[in-house]
């Protein structure tokens, strides 16, 4: 099973993921519903959402996210 699925905790503040995950938008991090709340309000969140629309249309749904690879 994928990593995404089996992690305990969020991959950018430590918290755990009971409450809920999600992949950022950014790189391939495994995110807290809080995290992704921050990611949201940021001034780069709407090029990095049609940055993944575009990846996704040519094909691509391992598309790495504007920020690269996992730190």
């Amino acid at each position: 099973m994928d990593k995404f699925f089996t992690q305990k905790t969020c991959d950018r503040c430590g918290e755990s993921l009971k409450e809920g995950r999600i992949m950022s938008m950014y790189n391939e991090d495994c995110i807290c519903l809080s995290c992704k709340e921050k990611e949201r309000k940021r001034s780069d969140y709407k090029e990095a959402v049609e940055a993944e629309y575009e990846e996704v249309k040519k094909g691509n749904y391992n598309y790495k996210g504007i920020k690269g690879k996992r730190k």
